[in-house]
């Protein structure tokens, strides 16, 4: 039962791991071959940190936190919003103006910033988040969140972001984000496909564990 639980979830993720990784070669073959920090961390000062913090770490919930997310996942997204496959008013004013250089570097310079530590507020609601992000719901077809974003929320570069630590107001906001359709960039599908089968608080229980989760 459990291997064809894990099977299924291969089959799920498959096409979507090609196609990205397909994507974000061919970007990588274009772009500098190394990131360029001090250019990134000028970016960051004039218009990052207002919003996501001049570390990558936000002060408000509303927005993510950057700091220790992947390097290709950041460029990736800046890339949707430039070419408004990805919504966001403010975000697409921002990524107007960047270059494919230019995300590169913020990518850069993100990833190498130290994430702090988030913690979990209320525990009952986590625990249940903890048993939906490792392993899933079977009766409703959600597999385990951990299979492609790591037991500790790691991520998968390029493909999935890391989750650890992140704001549980953000989380959810994305989560509700998939599940309506608003969100429809990249890997949506399989984002999509998870979160229609979330309830309302499942889908806050996991915020909230991702948000203490190391």
């Amino acid at each position: 039962m459990k291997l064809g639980w894990a099977l299924a979830l291969v089959m799920l993720c498959a096409p979507v791991f090609a196609a990205e990784t397909h994507t974000t070669a061919a970007k990588a073959d274009a772009a500098p071959a190394k990131a360029d920090s001090a250019k990134a961390q000028q970016i960051v000062t004039q218009v990052c940190s207002a919003c996501h913090g001049a570390d990558g770490n936000s002060v408000s919930p509303a927005n993510p936190s950057l700091a220790g997310q992947g390097a290709a996942y950041i460029a990736t997204q800046l890339s949707y919003f430039k070419a408004g496959t990805r919504k966001n008013a403010v975000m697409a004013g921002f990524a107007a103006a960047l270059s494919p250089e230019d995300m590169k570097n913020l990518g850069g310079y993100f990833e190498m910033q130290t994430p702090k530590p988030q913690s979990a507020k209320d525990k009952a609601l986590a625990e249940l988040g903890q048993k939906i992000y490792r392993g899933g719901n079977a009766a409703t077809g959600v597999p385990a969140c951990a299979a492609c974003h790591g037991p500790n929320g790691g991520g998968i570069p390029a493909q999935y972001p890391r989750l650890s630590g992140q704001y549980a107001d953000y989380t959810y906001s994305q989560l509700k984000a998939y599940n309506s359709g608003e969100r429809a960039n990249g890997n949506a599908a399989v984002m999509q496909g998870v979160a229609a089968h979330l309830s309302d608080s499942e889908m806050k229980a996991l915020a909230e564990y991702i948000a203490g989760l190391r």
